[in-house]
């Protein structure tokens, strides 16, 4: 977790959604809550479809929303697309999970005209960065690989001085070591006064290494919004046989609402709101730790009581 010690003043969200709404032919964001506060990173999951890209997008105003309110920097949504906004999307770094730059460009032209665009532009850092990365400036755009083209898009989104980061799929592509280096130039963002995070990822190990909170849709709905270490360091899955399902059930050690359970071939997934006190009441049936994709799958997948 992040250093969130009490510094004697009162900080407002950095992102803030109430019941946002967006409907389309055969699709619609049914009343999105999301709050990204200072020092936090979030991380943003859920099905192919299920609505991330497009909440993000709302979030940055590129299409105007059906219901509710979004503000990002304390900037409503809607204005961000307008003059008004534009001095505070110069403290926004956006990173889609597509590169948005002209195919012929030069890596080394790619800086020289966000020194343009970006009053505080860092060449230096942007220079050092593609090297570190291992992306070369005499390349062009369009030479780029899909891992490559997202690097350049991460650079670009770290060396003009924002307090806010918004990545759709950003590592999506990487090879692992790409990724660990990627993810430690987060670590190293959201420690700054003032940072956050919101990021969209399928590759939830990556969250579950970098992220404070992680935040589920799941056909236009939130359907959790949860601190990551209460998944991944209390939560639980229990591997039972049919018979072990009704004692747990009986014991009332889970309560009834929170008793969800996915059937394989070889047996019974129970999830488990607190694997340790299950371990001391069923010691003779065996539970894992949780994953944030394991618990996703039992919330969205399994059945409950």
């Amino acid at each position: 977790m992040h250093d969130m010690r009490d510094t004697g003043y009162e900080t407002l969200p950095l992102i803030e959604a109430r019941g946002l709404t967006k409907h389309y032919d055969g699709f619609s964001l049914q009343g999105v809550d999301l709050t990204v506060n200072e020092g936090e990173v979030v991380g943003f999951i859920g099905k192919n479809g299920a609505g991330k890209s497009t909440t993000i997008r709302a979030l940055l105003g590129l299409f105007p929303t059906d219901g509710g309110e979004a503000r990002v920097l304390g900037c409503p949504s809607a204005d961000l697309s307008r003059a008004s906004g534009a001095e505070l999307k110069e403290q926004i770094g956006v990173v889609f999970d597509t590169l948005s730059l002209p195919d012929h460009l030069r890596i080394s032209d790619v800086g020289r005209i966000y020194a343009y665009a970006y009053a505080n532009w860092d060449a230096r850092r942007f220079a050092r960065m593609i090297a570190e990365l291992g992306i070369d400036a005499k390349k062009t755009v369009k030479s780029l690989s899909r891992g490559m083209g997202m690097k350049l898009s991460l650079a670009c989104a770290l060396c003009h001085d924002a307090r806010l980061l918004i990545l759709d799929e950003a590592t999506a592509g990487l090879d692992p070591m790409a990724r660990d280096e990627i993810l430690d130039e987060l670590r190293d963002f959201v420690a700054a006064p003032g940072h956050a995070i919101l990021i969209s990822s399928h590759i939830t190990s990556d969250l579950e290494r970098i992220a404070d909170r992680i935040v589920c849709i799941d056909e236009g709905s939130i359907v959790f919004d949860l601190p990551k270490d209460s998944i991944t360091d209390e939560m639980g899955i229990a591997r039972c046989r049919a018979a072990d399902l009704e004692r747990i059930a009986n014991s009332g050690i889970i309560p009834d609402a929170e008793l969800r359970y996915l059937r394989h071939d070889f047996g019974i997934d129970v999830l488990v709101p607190d694997r340790f006190a299950f371990a001391e009441n069923f010691p003779e049936i065996p539970v894992d730790r949780m994953t944030i994709d394991d618990y996703m799958s039992l919330l969205l997948k399994g059945g409950a009581r």
